[in-house]
């Protein structure tokens, strides 16, 4: 199926989505609405593009809630394939699953659910769409499409609870990861083209503005772009939700027109790593793998990045290593010896595939390491706190051919014996920037001055410079 590809995305998309919302399930993120009037219960359509942080456990995007054990959900579940249902509190009428597993941490989602209950097709009771294209539903979980003219429970209805990103009722089944472009029409089945189309020229499905669209009585469009009021509906409707642990910082600029890079839960050895923040923070045991690279490569162009480190959680000393990998974390050694390159916080050396070099200062927590990777020239520039190392004279890697052809941000330890917590700024920061500064392109905000010709890792950038 089409995605909004890491590496091969379009630099002009037309229509262009300015902000996301970052869901962190470790503290509660969620958007609630209490509905006051009945909508249509029979006829509806969901919409809304989504990234994934966090897989392998059951996530609630969508949630009306009637707050005991009955509701209407979608969801992702455990087995990474997705569900849509609905419970009386005793038993399902409806529940369907998908077939296939979304697992691309990387890529962003376009997802469009339509309930029609008076079809007299079961199987077009409920479509799922997944980037313009109609997925086929599982309907061994149970009851399957339901009965024609059902209305749907607890979704649309007076006096039950809307949640976005969670289920906070009862079970407590949050979300991680970010969401983009969240549309309710309530009172009517549209198809994805009202949400969505295929670029002409690459065939990705990308956005389009859905403003003019009818919203219906309870419907919604959460655009995310007041950082002071998250939960503003722009429908016109003024159905606005209650924000619950969400804040300014979790306004990204990562959306499913320019796509940045996260830290990949996929790229470990040790499943120990926790990942949190949109995949944008690690806190590593001392158990765990040495170190963990992003979901982006690039094999030329300039680009800088900046990563935060913020404790050493094991006391051992400061034996953080911040630089870039070619493969994927081996079973043992650090990031610098038996691969990749890296700055060490110990000694201020720089290491390359076990090779050492004297090169700057130590750095220790609290201090932002800045990365300025030049592939045109094979050159590689270490920052500490917006001062480059060395006298700025750059690091020669021009020996050093990746071998999977590309270079990754990575960080870690310099074995798995030491653990600690790091931040990455790809240009979509997980935590408050004093300053604020963008790259040439006016794309990211880190906390200090992105060096002239260098470039935020994101797909717009990627499509002009990669």
């Amino acid at each position: 199926m089409p995605l909004i590809l890491g590496t091969n995305s379009i630099k002009d998309t037309g229509y262009e989505v300015a902000n996301s919302l970052r869901f962190n399930d470790g503290s509660s993120d969620a958007l609630t609405r209490d509905i006051t009037s009945n909508g249509n219960k029979k006829l509806f359509t969901f919409s809304f593009w989504v990234k994934r942080s966090t897989l392998g456990s059951e996530q609630r995007i969508l949630m009306g809630d009637d707050g005991g054990n009955g509701g209407t959900f979608f969801q992702f579940n455990a087995n990474d394939k997705m569900k849509f249902a609905s419970h009386d509190g005793t038993s399902y009428f409806v529940d369907l699953d998908t077939f296939g597993v979304f697992r691309d941490v990387s890529a962003w989602y376009h997802l469009v659910l339509v309930y029609d209950s008076a079809q007299s097709t079961a199987s077009n009771r409920v479509k799922l769409y997944v980037n313009g294209e109609q997925e086929t539903l599982d309907t061994s979980p149970g009851l399957g499409f339901g009965d024609q003219n059902n209305d749907i429970l607890y979704w649309n209805t007076s006096g039950a609870d809307i949640d976005i990103g969670a289920r906070t009722k009862n079970s407590n089944l949050y979300f991680d990861g970010y969401l983009a472009e969240v549309c309710f029409i309530d009172g009517q089945a549209l198809d994805p083209t009202s949400f969505g189309e295929f670029d002409a020229d690459t065939g990705i499905w990308k956005p389009i503005d859905v403003s003019g669209l009818t919203f219906g009585t309870n419907g919604f469009y959460l655009d995310f772009e007041n950082s002071g009021s998250l939960g503003a509906d722009v429908s016109g409707n003024g159905n606005n939700f209650t924000v619950n642990n969400l804040t300014s910082i979790d306004q990204t600029t990562d959306t499913c027109t320019n796509n940045f890079a996260t830290m990949n839960p996929l790229a470990i050895t040790n499943s120990a790593n926790t990942f949190s923040e949109g995949n944008l923070k690690i806190t590593t045991p001392s158990s765990a793998t040495s170190y963990n690279q992003a979901t982006i490569g690039v094999s030329s162009g300039k680009w800088y990045w900046e990563v935060k480190y913020v404790s050493d959680t094991d006391g051992s000393g400061n034996y953080a290593r911040i630089g870039i990998a070619d493969i994927d974390p081996p079973n043992t050694g650090g990031l610098g010896e038996t691969e990749g390159i890296a700055y060490e916080a110990i000694n201020g050396r720089y290491k390359i595939r076990g090779s050492a070099t004297t090169y700057g200062d130590t750095y220790a927590p609290g201090d932002i390491i800045g990365v300025a990777l030049n592939l045109d020239d094979n050159e590689l520039i270490f920052y500490k706190n917006g001062t480059a190392q060395n006298s700025g004279t750059a690091i020669d890697i021009s020996s050093y051919t990746p071998k999977t052809g590309f270079w990754h941000p990575a960080f870690g330890y310099d074995d798995g014996s030491h653990g600690g917590v790091f931040e990455a700024n790809f240009g979509s920061p997980p935590f408050t920037i004093s300053s604020g500064n963008s790259d040439g392109n006016g794309y990211g905000n880190f906390e200090y001055a992105v060096p002239s010709g260098y470039y935020a890792l994101n797909t717009k950038n990627l499509a002009e410079y990669g």
